[in-house]
């Protein structure tokens, strides 16, 4: 079998190109060596499968400890502990046959689920009793137990944690997911933490929460030259760089770019892959809404991930009471980060999927031919797209942004829909958005000429010099020395006609068209 770019799943040696596991996992070791019970969290196909069974194998084969790696994804979502635990007992009996064939499973497991309040308790102790060696237990997606389930699940890891000095039970626990322990709640949708003991959480005797990081700009490159060591098919380093910069390390995202040019746009390995194939695959894994990109797309319905992302998307800053677990949670799905002591999109990738998934409907409600939008020689006429995007928002956009489950966000995702169902037909749209920035930066690129829109909303305390001065930082950064500034006007007292303008503005050397909505 030929190795290949992993996109399902967790990696396996010589089935596909991978990066040694624990280059990730020092703190990780450390922890499980020094006994303790933490979390390893992460956002989806990150590694952390591909992680916990390398940790398995690896005590297995140590000789100074023994571990089981489980999944518990099939008992996700049920909140019966009875029907729960039995799922979980299930999964226990398979980790052991696989990773314990010596030790086996406990006898009686049915009398076990007799009370499922202790039925996790009582294997673990059994299977630690009869282990020869201190016990390590990894338990994958844990975080999907909900409800009442959860709550018993963790209550009696703690017991046993609390009871181990003086009855058996496993040396190290790890749970493995998606949120750190801090973050699971009893109720999604009335969003109450759970709370008993004076504490948020019933497995209070977890030592930390651990992540795995993404992968280096060297270990992208060093993955990818794998690729080129068996085939021989060179990345070009513009390339390499830019399938980092839009995944940032996100193990999935590169693989998937690397997967999708070698296996389906560039076959021909005598071939060398270059940075347009890589822009390339990039459009073909967010239009088809590829697994991983499907899944983001439905975390966006989650009102937890809403109220974080509406204020990025527009550049204003967090609501006034915002809950610090809202954010937690969509730090721990990936789907943001903290860099340079600012909440920022994880990638770019991800910064280009959540609008466009957002406007996905509405972009294709809209009837608006990229031609009747063309000068003669094929360049993008921004005036007559202007004037349209005006007549648009009076007449329907004003009416259909309401519709938006975004609402805060209504005006600029409707822009950038009426934007996208135009330039689809020959261009590409880059979006600059994040907290505090206070505008949304929109880049259309279209046969070689680049068009800067700034996307502002004016309210009563704001100055037109203010935001002018702000369009015109923003073309310094981009080399350019024209550009559009688009006001949403949020002065309630103000007619159409009034709001609908259209003027040029100088600023310095830049040239600044205002375009009231």
């Amino acid at each position: 079998m030929r190795p290949s770019f992993n996109t399902a799943g967790p990696c396996f040696p010589g089935e596909h190109y991978m990066l040694p596991p624990e280059r990730r996992l020092d703190r990780v070791l450390e922890l499980i060596g020094d006994g303790k019970y933490f979390t390893l969290h992460a956002g989806r196909q990150t590694g952390k499968t591909t992680s916990a069974q390398w940790l398995a194998e690896h005590d297995n084969a140590g000789g100074r400890r023994r571990a089981i790696w489980v999944d518990l994804e099939t008992a996700s979502g049920e909140p019966d502990p009875a029907a729960a635990f039995r799922i979980v007992l299930e999964n226990l009996d398979r980790a052991v046959a696989r990773n314990l064939p010596d030790v086996g499973v406990p006898q009686g497991r049915a009398r076990l689920l007799e009370n499922p309040a202790t039925a996790v308790l009582n294997y673990l102790t059994d299977l630690a009793a009869r282990c020869p060696l201190p016990l390590v237990v990894l338990m994958d997606e844990v975080d999907g137990l909900v409800g009442t389930a959860m709550v018993s699940f963790l209550t009696q890891l703690r017991q046993g944690y609390i009871d181990r000095n003086k009855t058996p039970f496993p040396h190290s626990i790890v749970l493995i997911g998606q949120r750190a322990v801090r973050d699971y709640v009893l109720d999604q949708e009335e969003r109450r933490p759970l709370r008993w003991l004076g504490t948020q959480s019933p497995f209070n005797i977890s030592a930390e929460a651990t992540s795995l990081g993404p992968f280096s700009r060297d270990e992208v490159t060093e993955l990818l030259g794998q690729h080129t060591a068996r085939t021989g098919q060179p990345f070009e380093p513009a390339a390499a760089a830019l399938v980092f910069e839009l995944s940032q390390g996100h193990p999935w995202l590169v693989n998937a770019l690397a997967d999708q040019i070698v296996e389906r746009d560039l076959r021909d390995h005598s071939v060398a892959v270059t940075a347009a194939q890589v822009d390339a695959a990039k459009e073909t894994i967010i239009r088809e809404r590829r697994t991983h990109i499907d899944s983001l797309i439905h975390k966006l319905a989650d009102p937890r991930v809403r109220n974080v992302l509406a204020p990025m998307l527009t550049g204003e800053r967090f609501a006034t009471g915002l809950p610090s677990d809202d954010v937690a949670y969509v730090l721990g799905l990936g789907i943001i980060q903290l860099a340079h002591g600012e909440y920022v999109i994880a990638n770019p990738i991800y910064r280009e999927v959540l609008p466009r998934a957002l406007t996905w409907d509405q972009q294709h409600s809209i009837h608006e031919p990229t031609e009747r939008y063309l000068r003669p020689d094929g360049a993008l006429d921004l005036p007559k797209l202007m004037a349209a995007w005006q007549i648009f928002w009076r007449e329907d956009g004003h009416l259909a942004a309401g519709g938006f489950s975004y609402q805060e966000a209504g005006p600029h995702l409707m822009l950038m829909a009426f934007l996208q169902r135009v330039v689809n037909g020959g261009g590409r749209i880059e979006r600059e958005y994040g907290l505090g920035r206070g505008a949304l930066d929109l880049l259309i690129a279209w046969r070689g000429a680049r068009h800067a829109i700034e996307v502002k909303m004016r309210r009563d305390t704001q100055t037109m010099e203010r935001a002018l001065e702000q369009v015109a930082r923003y073309l310094d950064t981009l080399g350019l020395n024209e550009g559009w500034l688009l006001m949403f006007d949020l002065r309630g007292t103000r007619s159409w006609k009034q709001r609908l303008t259209t003027r040029t503005r100088r600023v310095g050397k830049k040239r600044v068209h205002v375009v009231g909505c």
